[in-house]
């Protein structure tokens, strides 16, 4: 593994590719995050909303993001982190996690992140800003 100062523009990070989403996944979260929008763990609800299907929480898949960068919490931390939500993650989906350094500055670095299903679809994107510990 590079370290983050070693990383050039252009480079990615090591993509992370999760488990099919299941639904037990999304009824730990609901219990975790306390939001139990039952849109998100029965199949009877979500039509009734007009979904094909129940759908991950969105800040399920965001927070999962951060798994991009759990190597390189010995040299710092996630500063900031900006999304935007651009599709549904359904049941079974197969979300891979990918993040390119875009940008430098002194002790920030600022990587383009997103979420792509199955697909190739962009289910989320965005930006994370990582802070580096100076000597």
């Amino acid at each position: 593994m590079v370290a983050i100062e070693e990383l050039h523009i252009g480079d990615e990070l090591e993509d992370i590719q999760l488990e099919p989403v299941d639904r037990l996944t999304l009824i730990k979260y609901a219990g975790a995050s306390g939001d139990y929008n039952p849109i998100h763990t029965i199949d009877s609800e979500a039509a009734k909303a007009g979904l094909p299907g129940i759908i991950a929480h969105g800040m399920w898949t965001m927070g999962n993001l951060a798994k991009l960068f759990s190597s390189y919490y010995q040299e710092g931390f996630i500063q900031d982190y900006t999304i935007r939500f651009k599709g549904m993650v359904f049941l079974n989906d197969v979300i891979t996690l990918k993040a390119e350094l875009t940008e430098r500055k002194v002790s920030i670095s600022r990587f383009n992140v997103k979420a792509l299903n199955q697909n190739g679809n962009e289910v989320i994107k965005g930006e994370v800003f990582f802070y580096t510990y100076l000597d």
